[in-house]
């Protein structure tokens, strides 16, 4: 067996390790990756998304082979080629052929300052870390480079709450993908979000603090306090990113004497074997023809070419599409083929539209009739089929296939594309090989994902997956149920139109049989967000699920909890004591959570109106912790308290949660108020946040913890308290009325066509005309809430279902016992296991 040694484990060493494994079913190949970084293969594509709350994890594109040996943490640092050895800090391994895959590193302009405490690149997940953690606490940011990377950098600062500034050399934003006009609709974007842009200028030195305390703690290393430009002007900044542009990662092949280019890269013919027969290198490192590619399209072509090569095959670099789709900064840009138009007498057609700001650009043969590249700003959805499109002919119009529908547009039709474009250029999965796996019954997105790799890696071209489902007669189905055969928006437009009231009333008119588990929650949470009356009154209390149907989470072992509400965290020490009297009197387990709530457990059914009827006369309501509806809006202490703060965070956390407790939704709903920048409040962690400015307050939507973590985006800034209410106040009803069942309000933007931008038009600009509606229900919401219950203790009736047996009303459920831990009552679940930190016993059950 032959031993083969792969220096890298970027995408592109990870995809050729991939490609091989999988071909080589003779077993004529030994694997070793020696990797630099100590973390396996992960997504750079999707490298920012770690700002979104996109874990490492998620990114991660490794997938584990037991034929493969995985070094991390081992660079090359020399390659031996008279012994054939490649050579790390840790040992030396021999090789019958090496696979260069070092990508490239990033490119720090020669200026002063450079070394300061508080600048970064932005080129792996390790870097991505300290920027997080060194930008808490600041409050101004800078970004060298306003290229693709750039940009990304500087939308990471702004999620981290920093004010941003960008400078960029060329004249315009982005000079390789977009071409003058496209940069400047793309900068009229990027600086409506306080992202301050300064191109045609360069960065001539980075200057530290001169006060002293600048400097980092344990060490005599200044930070960063500013940058100075060409122009002569100063920005201020307390933390720098540069994103400049990378360099091919050729050193280790240059020091061992194989063939570079003058520009740097490893020299490769279109086999991708580089002048020593043994070596072979792919990615960005490599240089076919004098010539890197910095795109992950273009590396996994070669990775395919080696794999191939290595077993004796004849394949060749097929060439490059260099063709990129992106949202940047919440803006879709996109381009394709020759987009600048070098081709000799070639065609431009172009289409503004600066009230929507839309640009888009066609460039064309000299004959007009074959597409060669273009340029898309502001409106992609286009961009996959002309991009399929380039070097054949027109699928349309031109004017047509650039205007937007309500331009008159028609759009690029994918009937007009051959079987043999392509529709994923990262992978190079054409038209054919996806209606081939939808005939095989891959029938939906991931399982067309899973099949082809389509849409695996940029994502660009998942719209054409759908597109391809429904052009071959697919179609996905919106029933909320079998017993229904409409969407949870849907059922909530008949249900609001028609008056019903029950869910008999509906299912008897709009649907069939007697409901399940799926409907009849759902259609509560309909009838409760729409002011339907006391939820467990009549026939609605059927619908609840397990814990509305005691207004208390159920836990573990039966008992329940009980968590009133403490609207932002504020709370007198006459309540305080009162939750601990409660606690002591009915021998609940007390915590106190994260959203700034007291949790009291243990509590068993015959108890909680008991509970409930103390809490209530002591002035508590209910936290709703059992109900798809508000839970909490948590505070920092503001203004009020903190020497940081800018505006009474508290006071407003405090507004909102009274005015938005109740309300019923598809799921839960999590909110926060920060008094400024440093972000206490943690509100871009919710569904709905709120940062406060010294000019008022910025809104974020989107966001949640739990599972799939992701930061909410920045839906606007510098409000006034009253329009901050009442975005919010639209944000939410829209919501309601729309989402899907169960769907967070992260997952229901994602969904959601035009995203971000549909969204904000529907809540700032009444583009569906509905924000009259979206008002009027919340001001019913408000003027209609009870708490349940306050509702519950004063009707006798209402009271009866709080029972362990319905025979024997006042005994308790034998069945519950509990232990001491901590000194605490917990569950008593067989034996438990103490966890263990070589730290005193304190008050463990004995």
């Amino acid at each position: 067996m032959k031993h083969l040694v792969v220096v890298g484990n970027g995408m592109v060493g990870q995809r050729f390790v991939e490609a091989l494994r999988s071909r080589d079913s003779a077993g004529q190949w030994r694997v070793t990756v020696l990797a630099e970084e100590g973390r396996a293969a992960y997504d750079r594509v999707r490298l920012s998304a770690f700002f979104d709350g996109v874990t490492a994890e998620e990114l991660s594109v490794h997938t584990p082979d037991d034929g493969v040996d995985l070094r991390l943490g081992e660079p090359v640092v020399r390659v031996d080629r008279d012994r054939r050895v490649a050579v790390t800090g840790g040992g030396e391994y021999p090789y019958d052929a090496l696979v260069f895959a070092t990508g490239s590193y990033p490119f720090v302009p020669p200026v002063d300052g450079a070394d300061l405490t508080g600048v970064f690149v932005y080129r792996t997940l390790d870097d991505l870390e300290a920027i997080r953690d060194f930008a808490k606490g600041k409050r101004t940011g800078a970004v060298i480079g306003g290229g693709l990377l750039g940009l990304e950098a500087a939308n990471a600062l702004r999620l981290l709450g920093l004010s941003t500034h960008v400078v960029e050399f060329a004249p315009r934003l982005m000079p390789v993908q977009v071409d003058e006009a496209g940069g400047a609709m793309l900068r009229r974007y990027v600086e409506d979000l306080d992202v301050k842009v300064h191109t045609g200028t360069a960065t001539t030195a980075i200057r530290p603090r001169q006060d002293g305390l600048g400097r980092q703690a344990g060490t005599s290393a200044s930070t960063v306090h500013g940058l100075v430009l060409s122009d002569g002007s100063w920005i201020q900044a307390d933390l720098v990113v540069v994103a400049a542009g990378v360099r091919p990662r050729d050193d280790v092949a240059r020091d061992a004497g194989v063939a570079v280019g003058e520009r740097g890269g490893i020299l490769v013919d279109a086999s991708c074997q580089t002048s020593d027969d043994r070596i072979w290198a792919i990615g960005e490192c490599a240089a076919v023809d004098g010539r890197c590619y910095g795109l992950v399209a273009p590396g996994y072509a070669m990775a395919e070419v080696v794999a191939d090569r290595l077993l004796g095959g004849p394949a060749t670099f097929p060439g490059a599409d260099l063709s990129t789709k992106l949202k940047l900064l919440g803006v879709d840009v996109a381009s394709f083929g020759d987009a600048h138009g070098t081709t000799e007498g070639c065609l431009d057609v172009t289409f503004t539209d600066p009230a929507t700001r839309v640009y888009a650009k066609l460039v064309l043969s000299d004959d007009a009739q074959t597409l060669l590249g273009g340029v898309l700003v502001g409106d992609a959805s286009a961009y996959p089929t002309l991009r399929a499109s380039v070097g054949g002919a027109l699928p349309g119009p031109p004017l047509a296939l650039l205007a937007p529908a309500s331009e008159g547009g028609t759009g690029a039709g994918i009937d007009a594309l051959p079987g043999t474009a392509q529709v994923c250029s990262c992978n190079a999965v054409t038209k054919d090989q996806i209606i081939g796996a939808i005939h095989e019954g891959y029938t939906d997105v991931p399982a067309i994902k899973a099949c082809t790799r389509a849409g695996t890696s940029c994502g660009s071209c998942v719209p054409m997956l759908k597109q391809l489902l429904s052009v071959a007669g697919v179609q996905l189905s919106k029933a909320l149920c079998e017993h229904f055969d409409h969407s949870r928006q849907e059922l909530f437009e008949i249900v609001q139109v028609r008056g019903i009231r029950t869910f008999s009333q509906l299912v008897t008119e709009h649907g069939r049989g007697r409901g399940c588990d799926i409907c009849k929650p759902a259609v509560a949470s309909i009838l409760a967000s729409l002011g339907n009356g006391y939820v467990l009154d009549g026939e609605q209390a059927s619908l609840q699920d397990t814990n509305d149907h005691f207004l208390a989470n159920i836990q573990r072992d039966g008992t329940y909890s009980v968590v009133p509400r403490i609207p932002g965290g504020e709370i007198t020490p006459e309540k305080l004591i009162v939750i601990g009297e409660v606690a002591r009197d009915f021998n609940l387990y007390t915590k106190i959570t994260g959203g700034q709530r007291i949790d009291l457990f243990g509590a068993r059914v015959e108890q909680l109106p008991q509970i409930w009827r103390r809490l209530v006369d002591a002035g508590f309501e209910s936290g709703h912790a059992y109900g798809k509806a508000l839970r909490t809006i948590k505070s920092c202490v503001g203004s009020t308290w903190c020497r940081y703060g800018v505006q009474d965070s508290v006071g407003l956390a405090v507004a909102l949660e009274l005015r938005y407790r109740g309300l019923r939704a598809p799921h839960k709903i999590k909110s926060a108020v920060s008094g400024c920048a440093r972000e206490c409040a943690e509100a871009r962690s919710k569904d709905f946040g709120i940062i406060a400015t010294d000019n008022g307050w910025n809104l974020y939507v989107g966001g949640n913890g739990g599972f799939r973590p992701r930061h909410a985006d920045l839906f606007a800034s510098d409000l006034s308290t009253d329009d901050l209410v009442t975005y919010i106040d639209r944000f939410l009803m829209f919501y309601i009325r729309t989402a899907d069942r169960l769907q967070r309000t992260a997952a229901w933007i994602e969904a959601m066509d035009g995203g971000l931008d549909h969204l904000r038009a529907v809540i700032v600009d009444d583009s569906l005309g509905l924000c009259a509606e979206l008002d009027a229900a919340m001001a019913r919401h408000v003027d209609l809430y009870e708490d349940e219950w306050r509702a519950t203790i004063e009707d006798p009736e209402r009271l009866r279902r709080f029972a362990s047996f319905v025979n024997a009303p006042d005994t308790p459920d034998p069945s519950i016992s509990f232990d001491v831990e901590r000194g605490q009552p917990v569950p008593a679940l067989g034996e438990r296991r103490p966890v263990a930190l070589g730290l005193p016993t304190i008050g463990v059950r004995p």
